[in-house]
């Protein structure tokens, strides 16, 4: 079976863990010692079964009644697996919903019935476009506080309708529901007899899988080098990281970047094992033909692709930092495994939240999207975003305090290709 990875997002209360407590307790995914436990807290508070617990698990989440930090649950149907990140919807914790979207393949947009389209909801949808979801859901929630009538959900739907075209999202699905209910979460209800589409879980088993993004320009960062240096393997040297993209196979001539060096292939081991080949995203040592001088923070890629080995570029911020951005402001980006120094050169523009349009400022302040120019102190060896999400992320760290400031999408690159070899310094990495 494959596997789909989705998000909930919306504004605070909108039901986000509840819908996926929905999603679990009615798709008989939720072990037995949980649900004694469940049941156990029902008998003593009285009501219903709180399907928010299944996700809420830290203590000031349980006491406040909203989520607070990114929570991931799993589970499986006769048809897909799936990884749900339940994400928080407070504005103070934008930083969190942007952590959960960056590897979901699906954003669930829910929209309380009484409420409509808010400013959260317009947030959060541009957030996850930027981020390169490609499917959407409006999940219109608690339609039983507003007498399951269509008038309400038909009216969200249009509204929804002009951020979808606005921001050119490439497909959108809109469904009714309760979660508190269970109506058109797992099975369809009779209560919204008007709506003739599928429930939210028929809908999540039917989504088309993603794929490599980018499959024909393979990517490997290095994330740690093994040398064990005993008796049994006195020159063994490894590579260990992930595969961002593409295909690696033994005998592929690969080249260093951003050294520029070459050199071969000579097995790939997964958990100690040679295989004949590994793709995105397994996890992997690569053993290479040449002693040739590789670090933390190096990416291995075959002859034939074509990396950006840059040191200027334009990226999309999310910042995270209550201190206002500012251009000339130094920091570090971590890319991955590895890091440079780097300082902001321009603020280009900001995202106006309301209407989507860009805006001229001269700084970022805590939730803004901005467009900026980054310059690095040394090479960096990236993707644009939308060539590939993996290599095309980074985030900005505080040089004083190690504090994650934005994330960061790469939307220009300006290409310095080395025909000659890089002094070793040339990877900061840590």
């Amino acid at each position: 079976m494959d596997l789909l990875r989705f998000i909930t997002c919306g504004s605070v209360d909108d039901g986000k863990s509840t819908l996926i407590g929905r999603l679990l307790y009615d798709s008989d995914s939720v072990s037995l010692d949980v649900l004694a436990t469940l049941e156990k807290r029902r008998a003593t508070t009285g009501g219903d079964v709180d399907l928010a617990l299944l996700t809420d698990g830290l203590k000031a989440e349980r006491e406040q009644g909203i989520t607070i930090d990114v929570a991931h649950k799993y589970f499986t149907t006769p048809r897909r697996k799936f990884i749900i990140t339940d994400a928080p919807g407070h504005v103070q914790y934008t930083r969190n919903m942007v952590t959960g979207t960056s590897n979901a393949d699906l954003a669930i947009v829910l929209v309380d019935a009484r409420q409509g389209v808010i400013e959260q909801t317009r947030r959060h949808t541009l957030l996850a476009s930027l981020l390169g979801i490609q499917h959407f859901v409006l999940a219109v929630n608690k339609m039983d506080l507003v007498g399951h009538e269509e008038v309400i959900f038909q009216k969200i739907v249009a509204d929804y309708a002009a951020i979808a075209e606005q921001l050119k999202l490439p497909s959108v699905v809109a469904i009714p529901l309760s979660a508190l209910n269970g109506d058109n979460v797992v099975r369809r209800s009779t209560f919204l007899p008007w709506y003739h589409g599928p429930s939210l879980l028929e809908h999540l088993e039917s989504v088309p899988a993603t794929i490599d993004a980018n499959p024909n320009e393979p990517r490997f960062q290095v994330q740690y080098v093994i040398r064990p240096q005993t008796e049994e393997l006195p020159d063994y040297r490894g590579y260990a990281g992930r595969i961002q993209s593409g295909t690696y196979r033994p005998g592929d001539r690969v080249r260093i970047w951003p050294s520029g060096l070459e050199t071969v292939i000579e097995a790939i081991e997964v958990n100690q094992l040679e295989v004949a080949a590994a793709s995105a995203p397994q996890g992997v040592v690569l053993r290479l033909r040449d002693d040739v001088d590789v670090s933390r923070g190096a990416t291995i890629v075959p002859v034939s692709a074509h990396p950006a080995v840059v040191r200027e570029l334009e990226a999309t911020l999310c910042w995270m930092d209550e201190r206002p951005l500012r251009a000339g402001r130094k920091l570090l980006v971590q890319h991955h495994a590895a890091t440079v120094k780097a300082a902001v050169t321009t603020i280009l523009q900001k995202t106006n939240i309301e209407t989507f349009e860009s805006q001229g400022t001269d700084e970022a302040r805590l939730n803004d999207i901005v467009r900026v120019r980054l310059k690095t102190a040394l090479p960096l060896v990236a993707d644009e975003y939308r060539q590939n999400r993996v290599t095309g992320a980074f985030i900005l760290v505080d040089e004083q305090t190690g504090a994650t400031l934005a994330a960061g999408l790469i939307a220009a690159t300006d290409p310095e290709y080395f025909t000659e070899e890089v002094p070793a310094e040339a990877v900061f990495s840590i």
